[in-house]
């Protein structure tokens, strides 16, 4: 594995600070769309180890990061849980049967059983390994409860939210039914993950910002550390990155064992510093839509540099890469990155 990138979970000293970039096998990549086609939909690619092997390796291959993000999607979870779920052209993820009450989850298997269905996921680790240079590090990640139980919630995307916050405030015994039932789950997938061959696990909550700051720990964050001192009880060695987007209001109450916290780019990595910069590594936070300049790119890196120069850090954006950036100013990031961690 990439002892640069592993060591610098840890907070260790490397001889520059690596840099990945988030939907790393995204759609910026005329490489990737050419994979996307063959498979006919975005479901087949996640179920296909060969492809989806292939799609994982691009960003490393091509771009250059120091560490290569499993190609999957967090609601291979709850689609392999019973319920159905489909990708629909511009629209996106759709669950056609969403939980409604007790006996909709009931229906859904969990723990052991539903975990051992994501054979894919476990064989396109294995093959991503075998080909793999041996100086990159392999992320495996799922989605924290609270976001994989919004979809299964409100059956797609969502702005308001409103279907899952009305079950929180008028039936929350309910949604930690749900909450429960899915980090079991998930537990044992990242556990899997790990055994396939994964050398760092990242848990996305992409929706944690739906949640009042009152409110975030019971339905959220608790669930996060749970899985967290779960797999490091088990694999200490396995650094562990949270990443709870849109969340500088509850910073002050982030707590758990874990290594990397990702900070998003709305959060400022000042900010993120001082206030758990003496506890984690700190990851991000650049604005995506920077990509789309050189000079901003550039800019954002040499302030990162600044803020961070000295302490923990792992360059990476503050959330996903956009499908229109150019690749050539996404390489240009990458050779910002190491540009200016050498000095």
């Amino acid at each position: 594995m990439s002892k640069i990138f592993v060591d610098a979970c840890f907070g260790k000293e490397t001889p520059y600070t690596p840099v990945w970039m988030m939907r790393q096998a995204g759609r910026y990549l005329p490489e990737y769309m050419k994979v996307r086609a063959q498979a006919g939909n975005f479901l087949n690619l996640c179920h296909d180890p060969k492809k989806a092997c292939e799609v994982t390796l691009q960003p490393v291959d091509i771009v250059g990061v120091d560490a290569a993000i499993l190609f999957s999607d967090i609601l291979v979870v709850p689609d392999e849980m019973g319920m159905d779920l489909e990708f629909i052209k511009g629209e996106g993820p759709k669950f056609n049967d969403p939980i409604k009450n007790e006996a909709d989850l009931d229906r859904l298997i969990g723990g052991e059983e539903a975990a051992s269905k994501l054979t894919y996921v476990y064989e396109t680790i294995k093959l991503i390994k075998q080909e793999l240079s041996e100086d990159k590090a392999l992320i495996g990640f799922t989605g924290a409860p609270w976001t994989l139980a919004t979809y299964m919630i409100e059956g797609e995307g969502t702005k308001t939210y409103n279907i899952c916050k009305k079950m929180m405030y008028s039936n929350p015994e309910l949604l930690h039914k749900i909450l429960a039932k899915v980090t079991e789950v998930v537990k044992l997938y990242m556990e899997k993950q790990i055994e396939a061959g994964i050398d760092v696990v990242q848990i996305f909550d992409s929706w944690a910002a739906a949640i009042e700051p009152a409110k975030y720990d019971e339905f959220s964050w608790k669930y996060m550390v749970e899985i967290a001192d779960y797999l490091k009880a088990k694999y200490p060695h396995i650094p562990i990155i949270m990443f709870p987007k849109g969340i500088p209001a509850f910073l002050d109450k982030v707590y758990g064992n874990f290594d990397v916290f990702g900070v998003d780019w709305s959060t400022p990595m000042s900010f993120a510093k001082e206030k758990l910069g003496d506890r984690y590594v700190l990851q991000g936070n650049m604005e995506p839509c920077r990509l789309y300049s050189k000079e901003a790119t550039t800019e954002c890196v040499e302030a990162l540099q600044k803020i961070m120069g000295g302490s923990r850090h792992i360059f990476n954006l503050g959330h996903g890469i956009l499908p229109d950036v150019p690749v050539e100013n996404a390489k240009h990031f990458i050779a910002e990155c190491h540009r200016v961690s050498k000095k």
